[in-house]
């Protein structure tokens, strides 16, 4: 409501599209526009699918500062489905329960928000945070993917994984420790690479994102 009556100043009569996060779009027609609520008129309605066949769910260590929301932010514009934010040893972001609930609720924004942006009509979740160890632990069915710069895999010479959802692990600033990238494997993530070079985390996260969309998703 604010964005529509006070940023982009949208009068009665004026006509706008609406998403409601169902992967249908609307057709609309402002009927009055106060200081507490934008009245509309449905026009039509449509399925507008823009979602990629790639079932990516993000696991992402926390990092710090605003890098955290630029790589929500650019997740959602590259089509991943679910992002949970994730503890591990070297974690730099130390957060209380209340801080945190806050967080996630502003993360959902970021990720409406870039919805908007981009086009997309189906919101991703942005889960409640999690130990790395528990994420690991999820959708055993599912091909998980760990980045490191030795692995024996890059992103176009994996083996065929089928419809199956892929789970991307990313770690933080400092990297995952010794234990953590044991208990990856133990929880049969395949470890693959981006090249020699080493990245951070939100240029990794990204890069990733990328490869497996071009590889097995919509970019092309």
């Amino acid at each position: 409501m604010n964005h529509v009556a006070r940023v982009l100043r949208m009068q009665e009569g004026d006509l706008l599209t609406l998403f409601d996060g169902s992967n249908w779009t609307f057709d609309a027609r402002i009927k009055t526009v106060t200081k507490k609520a934008v009245e509309v008129e449905i026009l039509s309605a449509q399925l507008d699918d823009k979602e990629s066949a790639l079932n990516l769910h993000l696991g992402q260590v926390m990092s710090r500062g605003d890098r955290m929301e630029f790589t929500i932010q650019k997740s959602v514009e590259l089509g991943v489905k679910t992002i949970t934010p994730l503890w591990s040893e070297r974690c730099g972001v130390k957060l209380d329960e209340t801080r945190m609930a806050k967080k996630i609720q502003q993360w959902q924004k970021i990720a409406i928000a870039a919805c908007e942006q981009c086009g997309r009509n189906v919101i991703p979740e942005i889960r409640p945070m999690m130990k790395l160890e528990e994420w690991c632990q999820e959708e055993p069915e599912a091909l998980k993917l760990n980045l490191h710069p030795r692995a024996k895999y890059s992103v176009k010479t994996l083996p065929d994984f089928g419809e199956r959802p892929v789970r991307l692990l990313i770690g933080s600033e400092g990297g995952l420790s010794a234990t953590e990238i044991a208990k990856t494997v133990e929880q049969g993530f395949t470890e693959i690479q981006l090249g020699k070079r080493v990245l951070r985390t939100e240029t990794a996260a990204l890069a990733a994102i990328t490869a497996l969309q071009i590889c097995f998703g919509d970019l092309a």
